[in-house]
């Protein structure tokens, strides 16, 4: 970790230059939602011209001209054009869907209530203008956001940031800051009346509150994270005016940010406002629904796969001597623990004087451990996380579901529930084959804690759109391997 973080002062800290204008420039701020605005609107009139071109019609087509800015305002209102720490990848293909095919739906009553003669063709115009549209705005709610994220790793696009106080919380942020350049949040320093001493692996303590319009200044400061200082709390109301007089973006860090979750509500008791928490339940009714939907959905796959299955048996079966599935002992939901099965893709006998495997501090097991014993149809089957597909056969037991925490080994889950803050805290649902974890690149032997804090994350807000989600997101993971 001290590694990671001494990485921090590598970036650098030196305040704004001037400079020509560079075309990454629309891929961050008010340019970036002008660009996507643009765009999708671009997308809508080709689609209509497109569909015109297809099906001409003589009556009924200027109706066709209501579509893109209904469609565009509709995109609007769902939120495409926010501006976000991160786009994710998928959060606004549903919603793009929906606005285009609702404007659709608004221009086909339109069409049944004024058109008289030849409507026929102009449904078949629509449908067209539809379809066509459909397919411009999906692709660019997947295209636009990859850029920008590729814009970012590459710190062609940074905001350069602010964090105000020097607690662990504080650190933590700026470690994650540095892990993730996709957030396009360059961090400069920090902000701390106790004027302590940080450690020389982070950026610099660069003055008191009272120094923000300095620091501002010399640095070009877009964005503020507040985290917990030590401050009263008069001094951060007014600290947080002075930031939006100098037209910085202010982010504060709840207090209670562990139990903040998708559910959390505002509501106002006269004009204060309250934070409504909401827990998520794993014994409420959707999450029944969720598991009667994964035992469905991996009974299906085991009829669909099952040449697949038979093909991947006799692979193992001639690679080596030795049984077809491999069994290992998991804990999974409430510490019960099962035997999850995988396709065996080692050979069974070690060789002589084999070391055993021994943890490395502050990381999770997996991944080739000691000796690599993996035959050849095993190093395929673990590439491309094939040898997982016997899980299906958990799931259909009631073992697993299709999205959740990855299984640990009852006596690593032990050792962890130890050091590890909040880890029996995955146990509260069921372990999953892919979770929010792995298509963030949490697989193998990668760092614990964030993978505990990403399963809780994923436990605590989850919903079936947040496992559809994750499914569609672990084929990307697959494609680029392990």
């Amino acid at each position: 970790m001290l590694v990671e973080r001494s990485a921090l002062r590598d970036r650098p800290t030196q305040g704004p230059q001037r400079r020509r204008p560079q075309p990454s420039d629309l891929l961050d701020g008010a340019a970036w939602v002008a660009l996507r605005a643009t765009c999708d609107l671009i997308a809508l009139i080709v689609g209509c011209l497109v569909a015109l071109a297809i099906e001409p019609v003589q009556h009924g087509a200027t109706l066709l001209a209501i579509f893109p800015p209904l469609a565009l305002a509709l995109l609007h209102s769902r939120g495409r054009y926010r501006v976000c720490k991160r786009d994710l990848i998928l959060d606004d293909v549903a919603p793009g869907i929906g606005a285009v095919s609702i404007s659709a739906m608004a221009v086909v009553t339109l069409q049944l209530l004024t058109v008289t003669s030849g409507s026929d063709t102009v449904n078949s115009l629509i449908v067209w203008a539809w379809g066509l549209s459909l397919v411009g705005i999906t692709f660019l709610g997947v295209a636009l956001p990859l850029a920008q994220q590729a814009a970012r790793r590459r710190q062609l696009v940074e905001s350069p940031t602010l964090i105000v106080g020097t607690d662990v919380s504080a650190l933590d942020i700026a470690l994650r800051l540095h892990r993730h350049p996709e957030y396009g949040m360059r961090l400069v320093g920090f902000l701390d009346d106790d004027g302590g001493e940080l450690s020389d692996d982070v950026p610099p303590v660069l003055g008191g509150l009272d120094d923000l319009e300095r620091i501002v200044s010399e640095h070009g400061v877009k964005t503020v994270v507040i985290a917990y200082p030590d401050a009263g709390y008069q001094e951060m109301l007014a600290f947080v005016s002075r930031c939006d007089k100098l037209g910085m973006q202010t982010n504060v860090v709840p207090r209670f940010s562990s139990v903040v979750n998708h559910q959390t509500r505002f509501e106002y008791l006269g004009t204060v406002p309250l934070l409504n928490l909401r827990a998520i339940n794993p014994e409420s009714w959707s999450f029944s629904v969720k598991h009667a939907i994964d035992r469905v959905v991996a009974a299906l796959l085991l009829a669909v796969l099952s040449p697949l299955f038979l093909a991947l048996t006799l692979g193992v079966r001639l690679s080596s001597p030795g049984p077809i599935l491999f069994r290992q002992p998991r804990t999974g939901r409430d510490g019960r623990v099962f035997d999850v099965l995988k396709f065996r893709t080692m050979t069974i006998d070690p060789p002589s004087g084999e070391q055993r495997f021994e943890l490395v501090a502050g990381m999770a097991p997996g991944g080739v451990e000691g000796v690599d014993r993996r035959t050849r149809i095993g190093r395929l089957l673990r590439s491309t996380s094939l040898d997982e597909l016997p899980q299906l056969i958990n799931v259909v037991r009631g073992e697993m579901s299709l999205v959740g925490p990855r299984p640990e080994r009852p006596e690593f889950a032990e050792l962890f529930q130890r050091d590890i803050e909040r880890y029996q805290d995955r146990h509260r649902v069921r372990a999953g084959i892919t979770g929010w974890a792995q298509v963030h690149g949490l697989r193998g032997q990668t760092p614990l804690i964030d993978r505990v804090e990403f399963d809780n994350f994923y436990i605590e807000h989850w919903s079936l759109a947040l496992d559809l989600k994750i499914m569609l997101l672990t084929i990307p993971a697959l494609l680029r391997g392990s």
